[in-house]
């Protein structure tokens, strides 16, 4: 097996990249995704950043806000958010996310 090409998600390490958000992150030449477990009741205070994101419920629920609009994402629900605008979110349940992130997170490459 071409390890350059294939790989196993369990090789992963889990980081924990917020109090209660616990992520697996792959980094590619131009993006970054972000698998994340985040336990309920746990909180993205808003900020903002370069990257345009989209983010998606693969489990559970998750209230996003953006730009001063809130939501509650059931699975199978996304968001798409722009660079440079303001969210955060909270864990409604415990719930699996994917975030995608490009450019690439630097700050998350250095974790």
């Amino acid at each position: 097996m071409d390890t350059n090409i294939f790989h196993y998600f369990k090789d992963i390490p889990v980081k924990e990249i917020a109090p209660g958000y616990m992520a697996k992150m792959i980094h590619t030449d131009v993006n970054t995704l972000n698998f994340i477990e985040v336990k309920a009741g746990a909180v993205s205070a808003i900020h903002q950043h370069i990257h345009h994101q989209c983010a998606f419920v693969l489990e559970g629920q998750f209230e996003m806000t953006v730009n001063g609009e809130s939501q509650i994402l059931d699975q199978g629900m996304y968001v798409i958010i722009p660079p440079n605008v303001p969210h955060g979110g909270k864990a409604i349940t415990d719930c699996k996310l994917l975030d995608v992130f490009n450019p690439i997170r630097e700050d998350y490459q250095a974790l």
